[in-house]
């Protein structure tokens, strides 16, 4: 008990602040939305690691999350709203011009996330990103 209390004394004393970080309590598959459940803070402080469980709750698993290994923020990201193979609604906006096609998502993705898209009129491929409404947005390429 007298080791502890002086370990405690010591980082008090040494200003070294440590701070909680969010782990998995569960292991978790990739593509699986977070829930406060399958959460749980320690203490630890970890550069690249969540400090807060409502920044990971709603998220979706980019990768498998094992129980007790810290969240990073390269694991997880906004829930798809694009399946690979759905039929997506694609816009080019360019000014007043604005063209829109059907194509064939080749490729899972989020909100902003960027995803390469099959247009089914030009069979050509496209890459753009993924807005709220789960429009793809393929802009001019340079």
């Amino acid at each position: 008990m007298r080791g502890i209390l002086t370990l405690l004394t010591l980082l008090a004393t040494s200003g070294l602040a440590y701070a909680d970080t969010v782990v998995a309590t569960r292991n978790i598959r990739a593509n699986v939305i977070i829930t406060a459940q399958d959460l749980k803070l320690v203490p630890s402080d970890l550069p690249g690691g969540f400090q807060l469980p409502e920044d990971v709750v709603g998220q979706e698993a980019r990768v498998v999350l094992y129980a007790g290994r810290p969240i990073l923020v390269k694991d997880i990201g906004p829930p798809a709203l694009v399946e690979r193979n759905q039929i997506v609604t694609l816009a080019y906006v360019s000014g007043p011009l604005t063209i829109q096609a059907e194509g064939r998502s080749l490729g899972r993705a989020g909100i902003g996330d960027r995803v390469r898209v099959l247009n089914l009129s030009s069979r050509t491929t496209v890459t753009g990103s993924v807005l709220a409404d789960g429009t793809v947005s393929v802009s001019q390429s340079h």
